[in-house]
């Protein structure tokens, strides 16, 4: 026993106390102990997400054990010995004990067990290696597990190189964890060994990576997290030179002094090089959302160059072109690689403008062109937009008689 975590609010709730007693009522008094992460971030004292348990049961006994007390039972991970309960509207994910016969560095052969110690070796980090009693009662197999989550240290259970051929993801996994959890100097073994087999990363699937990427970079600083990464070559395995680390710590570093939302997104969009295309290529890569890989894109576009000086009319103009999100994106990025210098009320001031100012419709249409001569077909589109040129470049001007006026001079110089 490594100390209590007492009675908290989620574990005596009265939905995950059916959940256990669903268990306990057909595997007896402990066999199903809360673990990893939600002991973990109770004994840390940070916010409890998701409520994974562990257990003796098998998969069809757990599945039985829910049914019978009239919970929902989801066969989520069946070949792995994981369901998911739903009681009370909140999902518990219920694993049976493992031990692994065969891993190949991307998925494991399991067996079941009911040796609490035998599940916790296959574990990746000590810290995640905590189980507790349904009466707070907090168990350490590993010996090291709560002493390493209160230091911060990220420490693979066992041998580092093993742990991460099991499942090369896990180097992933080390940094992340090194970013939320982490402090003092990284484990040198874990660093070493993610370093050695970091080409083993090429063999995971592109939606497990883009996964723990952006679970890393939602931390709140994980700068010193990817500097690591990029100095062991882990990085540069994954995302295309040349990176731009000095952006990305810029990006970190005024989304925590100006209050701005954690952005993930925008945080990879700070890393790599303004290239469009390759990009794209990378959003493709990683299977990102469209919405994330037309954000990243845009972000990334070498024009207009965004400079902390810029007047409101050429502000108004950049935002007309490219829409809110896109100018957002753009002025982050420039205010990033600026870095913290006294044109920070300016860059603030233009997000501000941005978020304030609602660009106006174009109040002329194809039909006030051919009203005005202009016959249909191709040359209407030129026109318009030759008047709408002119309408930006007069600040959206709100008097539509200059425009037709306009739009008149634009099509009398025109050779149909």
């Amino acid at each position: 026993m490594s100390g209590s975590l007492g009675q908290r609010p989620w574990i005596t709730a009265p939905a995950t106390a059916a959940v256990l007693d669903a268990l306990e009522g057909a595997g007896g008094p402990d066999c199903a102990r809360f673990v990893g992460g939600c002991v973990r971030n109770a004994l840390l004292g940070r916010p409890i997400d998701d409520i994974d348990i562990a257990t003796t049961l098998t998969p069809g006994q757990v599945t039985q054990a829910l049914s019978a007390a009239g919970l929902k039972a989801v066969p989520t991970g069946i070949d792995h010995g994981t369901v998911t309960a739903v009681s009370g509207s909140r999902p518990y994910e219920i694993t049976t004990l493992r031990r692994d016969v065969a891993t190949d560095g991307r998925r494991a052969v399991v067996a079941f067990t009911d040796d609490w110690t035998l599940d916790a070796q296959r574990r990746d980090f000590t810290l995640n290696s905590l189980y507790a009693r349904r009466d707070g009662t907090v168990l350490d197999p590993t010996g090291q597990g709560v002493a390493d989550a209160r230091a911060g240290r990220i420490v693979f259970v066992g041998e580092a190189g093993r742990r991460i051929a099991e499942d090369a993801l896990r180097i992933l996994r080390f940094f992340r964890f090194r970013a939320w959890y982490g402090a003092g100097p990284p484990d040198a073994a874990a660093l070493s060994a993610c370093a050695a087999l970091k080409g083993d990363l090429k063999a995971l699937s592109a939606e497990r990576v883009s996964r723990e990427l952006l679970k890393l970079f939602a931390a709140a600083d994980p700068r010193e997290a990817v500097g690591l990464m990029a100095g062991c070559g882990v990085l540069g395995e994954l995302l295309p030179p040349p990176l731009d680390l000095a952006r990305f710590n810029g990006m970190v570093a005024i989304e925590e002094d100006q209050l701005f939302e954690t952005d993930t997104v925008l945080r990879l969009a700070a890393l790599l090089p303004d290239d469009q295309v390759a990009a794209g290529q990378l959003a493709e890569r990683l299977r990102l959302s469209n919405a994330a890989r037309d954000r990243v894109v845009a972000a990334l576009a070498p024009t207009p160059v965004f400079k902390s000086w810029m007047s409101p009319r050429e502000i108004r103009r950049h935002l007309y072109r490219l829409g809110a999100q896109a100018f957002r994106d753009r002025a982050k990025l420039a205010w990033a690689r600026a870095g913290r210098t006294a044109t920070t009320p300016q860059w603030r001031g233009m997000i501000a403008l941005g978020e304030g100012w609602t660009p106006p419709a174009f109040p002329l249409s194809g039909r006030d062109v051919i009203a005005s001569g202009v016959p249909k077909g191709p040359m209407v589109g030129h026109v318009l937009a030759e008047v709408e040129a002119w309408w930006i470049d007069h600040d959206f001007l709100d008097d539509k008689l200059s425009m037709i006026e306009k739009l008149k001079s634009v099509a009398q110089g025109m050779a149909f």
